[in-house]
């Protein structure tokens, strides 16, 4: 690591109280979702956009990593500070503001997304984008991974609801990329070369989140299949009748399993261990009428067995198999890689027979689940944290998977970004000059390197670095 005591002596002295070296405040920064640790020399936690404007120039001029940081919710390593450097904290920027007339509402880049939920719901107004860690990640944290969830597939995902972003080029400079209006052609679109673009390439402080009317009902149906192969070919069959479920999750048989020994309770008598599907629609009681209907019919023609809410208690009852499952897994070991990839809708029963095949080969428990609107499942890779061998197995598995799904015309990432972890398979996804395009872009914005390095381009090998031994709340969910 550099030696940058004097840079963050004089940031000190800039910025007083707001700067702190204290062991824990460094440790607490050390490290993201990933678990993957690496001590900052500094956390620094600014109240206005003065203060962030003295960090960069000063990191610019004796070139310190910076590391903007919201919750820490990433899984890949993108908050984890590799080279040393300073975290730049942003949780303490909460505001929320809606403007419930044009349906809009101006964020900080700390407010918490389950928060942003709140405050428009209560207007009336709705915003999708909800990662299962929404009671903890931030909404700057969701635009630098482009967070999607479980709405994904009918509504969109982060990218989709950003009008415009606030913040400041890694140079200092403060910036404003669109405004607060439903259309803007004004110059080069900057604003979507930040989004997804994991804190490398500005610091975000504020966005403008585009809202949609609140839906006015919802209702709930879960099914099952003999198979996998069989709950992608119905969820394929429902989307030809071009019925649009506001989410369409889908949880293998070995998820099914752990939810299930995790509740004491089987989700269809007498069929324990059979895949499902979850399905929500949303929209007006006219709307949802006429759906209904059509899913039904498309159930009893397709599906193993069915079971529809009749209120939202009913429907709570049905979304329990899907909150369990993802913590009930480490029944099976005590830790995963959890990768969130995207497959073609076309692909979805070629990607089932290979997860099979992957699953023999390995050794390993790969419970499966994910949202199939949008083709982003999350495969998990179980295996035992004390178990080098079994580690380097799980590691090899991804390295197959990866592979498949891009041969399969997939995405590696489909919400949870590049960062650390995802670094060899850029190459997979992306050619030479693709790659050479983006780091131009990087250079161009970022001269001196500062903000967050180390993450996307350069290869890392994460099973090189040991991973912390804690849990993270968002494990539970």
């Amino acid at each position: 690591m550099a030696n940058f005591h004097s840079a963050t002596a004089l940031l000190k002295r800039r910025l007083g109280a707001r700067v702190t070296t204290a062991h824990d405040a460094l440790f607490a920064a050390s490290f993201d979702g990933s678990k993957l640790s690496f001590l900052p020399d500094a956390v620094v936690r600014p109240k206005t956009n003065a203060h962030i404007a003295a960090v960069l120039a000063l990191a610019n001029k004796y070139h310190v990593p910076v590391i903007t940081r919201g919750a820490g919710t990433s899984l890949t390593g993108s908050g984890s500070p590799i080279n040393g450097g300073w975290v730049l904290d942003l949780s303490g920027w909460k505001k929320i503001t809606v403007d419930a007339e044009a349906g809009f509402a101006q964020v900080q880049a700390g407010a918490v997304v389950g928060d942003v939920h709140k405050a428009v719901e209560a207007l009336g107004w709705f915003y999708p984008p909800d990662p299962a860690s929404k009671q903890y990640c931030t909404i700057g944290g969701n635009i630098a991974c482009n967070a999607g969830g479980m709405h994904g597939g009918k509504y969109g995902v982060t990218r989709d609801f950003v009008v415009a972003l606030k913040g400041f080029l890694p140079t200092g400079e403060y910036v404003e990329w669109g405004v607060a209006t439903k259309k803007f052609s004004s110059g080069f679109n900057l604003r979507d070369l930040w989004i997804g673009s994991e804190g490398m390439l500005g610091v975000i402080t504020e966005a403008t989140l585009k809202l949609i009317p609140l839906p006015e009902a919802r209702w709930t149906l879960l099914t099952s299949f003999d198979d996998e192969p069989a709950a992608f070919r119905a969820v394929r069959a429902l989307f030809a009748l071009r019925v649009q479920p506001a989410i369409c999750e889908f949880l293998d048989r070995y998820s099914v399993q752990c939810a299930e020994v995790k509740t004491g309770k089987t989700v269809f008598a007498g069929q324990s261990g059979r895949p499902v599907v979850l399905l929500e629609l949303a929209g007006s009681a006219s709307e949802l009428a006429g759906q209904k209907e059509t899913v039904l019919a498309w159930a009893k023609a397709n599906t193993l067995a069915f079971r529809e809410a009749r209120d939202r208690a009913e429907a709570e009852e049905l979304w329990e198999v899907r909150r369990k499952c993802s913590p009930a897994m480490f029944a099976l070991a005590d830790s995963k890689l959890n990768e969130d990839i995207v497959i073609p809708m076309r692909s979805y029963e070629k990607f089932a027979v290979f997860l099979e095949k992957l699953r023999k080969s390995s050794r390993l428990a790969i419970p499966t689940f994910g949202h199939l609107g949008d083709g982003n499942l999350h495969v998990n890779i179980m295996y035992h944290r004390d178990n080098r061998a079994e580690y380097l197995r799980a590691e090899k598995t991804v390295d197959r998977l990866m592979a498949e799904v891009v041969k399969l015309g997939g995405a590696i990432s489909g919400e949870h970004g590049i960062g650390l972890a995802k670094t060899p398979f850029m190459r997979l996804q992306h050619s030479p000059a693709q790659l050479k395009a983006m780091q131009a872009v990087k250079h161009a914005l970022d001269p001196n390197g500062i903000l967050n390095p180390g993450k996307m381009f350069k290869v890392f090998k994460v099973a090189e670095h040991p991973r912390l031994k804690i849990t993270m709340p968002w494990d539970h969910k």
